[in-house]
């Protein structure tokens, strides 16, 4: 019998495979030298798209909604160029329905009882605008307070907009008026022979300038004016509701903080003039002026006080006020810049092509408006005059209904809050109110398409003042809707008596451009002349 004498281990021999176990020590070796770099990421970014999927799923719940989400952009190429046909679509989807934009989830409240729920809860929503606003208008602006601090600041700011405040303001915005419909007629007659131009830029322009204006009076320049209306297209485009979360440079943000620190400065300087003017005892002509002598009143008293005199109440200031900086000043007269300038110009463009598109409306206003004077069409506005204008100011009611500048207002949840019984909108997400859905409703206003200013005088539109969101309701409505209707009433009253106008109407003119608000695509084309 052969015997084996080389004392070899069989599982030294390659005959023989090895069959033992390495134990889990050793299947955790063998996968780490299975993994290389490749591997990793494919796997890292199939894990965060899962994620990705499941949070918007979890959010989304039981609300309208994509079925799934492109994996962490969401539908940010599409919404770059929204359309308004795409927003009518979201919301006749469902009171509230959602999408998801990068690490934003959106809740859209498209009825008019959900939007009010949503201006009216305080407690679980505040005003957001979009990720890069605190940026622009700066994280310290007074939009950004909540609860009791917005409250009393908002106070302050009330005495602003009184009757009284208001009639101070109109000689200013009269004389931009003047100007501009004076460069109306030269644009259409010397430089484009009673060829059909695009004017919705011009009144953008006229609109801004009318705000600097009525906000800063005479503290800044002609040129100034004009560089705030040329560059504050970049500020609307950096504010969209969807972009870029962040600032890089080159970007619509970039150029848009840019643009906002030029406005920042210019309503800083006009600030330490009105200052200056103030304490020299001039009279109000601005906004800015009465804030600033309500805050020099305020810091007067106080040292009366301080020094033990006595002040009759009937000298005591109606609000206290501290001194702001002129930087705080310029912020908050930033916020109403912001307010106004977007959905004025939206609301002009609109009113000037609805007039020349309806002739029988513009004689009306036209009538009305002389009747008023006397038959002295440059006779200059006042208070009475606006208050005695009951169609005109029908025909612009109707215009912000018909074609409302502000469509959607961002909020950002800051507690889970329960919009419905069975849906609750996450901490930290976006919740967006529209108005569109209200006022176009059409038991609140029989047929909703059609522009009909009558509405407001002989119908009940009147009567549907829930569904009148056209400035918000709860606790951050509009500040200056009284000042900004009153500011469109005496634009085109004056418009009307001294201007004649024709629109081209194309193909686009009734389909609408979203840009923050809306516009005609086309831009509204028109030609002007002057009225004999």
């Amino acid at each position: 019998m052969a015997t084996n004498g080389s004392f070899a281990s069989p599982v030294a021999n390659a005959d023989y495979p090895a069959s033992f176990d390495d134990g889990p020590e050793g299947i955790l070796t063998q996968l780490y030298r299975g993994v290389n770099g490749y591997s990793l990421v494919i796997t890292t970014f199939l894990l965060l798209v899962a994620y990705d999927q499941f949070k918007y799923l979890w959010n989304k719940g039981s609300i309208a909604g994509p079925a799934w989400k492109m994996p962490f952009i969401g539908p940010f190429l599409s919404s770059v160029n929204p359309k308004m046909d795409e927003y009518k679509a979201k919301w006749n989807s469902g009171e509230l329905s959602c999408v998801s934009v990068f690490h934003k989830f959106v809740v859209m409240a498209s009825s008019r009882d959900m939007a009010r729920k949503v201006f009216n809860s305080p407690d679980f929503v505040k005003p957001c605008v979009v990720d890069v606003a605190q940026k622009l208008l700066r994280p310290t602006n007074w939009v950004f307070l909540d609860g009791r601090a917005h409250i009393d600041y908002r106070k302050g700011l009330n005495g602003l907009f009184t009757r009284q405040s208001l009639e101070t303001y109109l000689p200013g915005q009269e004389e931009v008026y003047e100007k501009y419909f004076a460069r109306f007629v030269e644009i259409s007659q010397n430089e484009h022979n009673g060829k059909p131009v695009p004017f919705m830029p011009m009144f953008r322009e006229l609109m801004c300038a009318v705000s600097c204006r009525t906000f800063a009076g005479h503290y800044m320049s002609d040129a100034a004016v004009k560089k705030i209306a040329d560059d504050y297209y970049k500020i609307t485009a950096a504010l969209e509701l969807v972009n870029f979360p962040i600032i890089i440079p080159f970007t619509r943000t970039w150029y848009g903080k840019k643009a906002s620190d030029m406005v920042l400065n210019e309503f800083s300087i006009c600030a330490a003039k009105s200052k200056a003017r103030m304490k020299a005892g001039g009279d109000i002509t601005c906004i800015m002026d009465g804030w600033i002598k309500s805050m020099l009143d305020s810091e007067k008293y106080r040292e009366q006080i301080a020094k033990g005199i006595t002040v009759d109440d009937s000298e005591k200031p109606a609000m206290l006020l501290r001194v702001f900086s002129d930087y705080e000043i310029a912020q908050t007269l930033f916020t109403f810049l912001f307010a106004s300038q977007d959905a004025t110009s939206s609301a002009c463009t609109w009113l000037f092509q609805l007039m020349a598109d309806r002739p029988e409306i513009l004689d009306r206003v036209r009538e009305e408006n002389l009747a008023v004077r006397n038959g002295d069409k440059f006779q200059n506005f006042s208070m009475d005059i606006l208050e005695k204008l009951p169609y005109t100011k029908a025909v612009v009611k109707e215009t912000l209904r018909y074609r409302p500048p502000v469509i959607m207002v961002p909020y950002v949840v800051k507690k889970s809050f329960p919009m419905t019984d069975s849906y609750t909108a996450p901490q930290g997400s976006m919740v967006i109110p529209t108005v569109w859905p209200a006022l176009h409703d059409p038991e609140a206003y029989p047929r909703p398409d059609y522009f009909d200013p009558d509405r407001w005088i002989s119908g009940d539109a009147e009567k549907s003042a829930k569904n009148w969101l056209v400035f918000g309701t709860g606790p951050h409505y509009c500040l200056g809707q009284t000042y900004a209707q009153n500011n469109l009433i005496a634009m085109i009253g004056k418009a009307s008596m001294q201007l004649d106008w024709k629109h081209h109407i194309t193909p686009l003119s009734e389909e609408i451009q979203v840009f923050a608000t809306l516009f005609p695509m086309d831009h509204c084309p028109l030609v002007f002349s002057q009225r004999d």
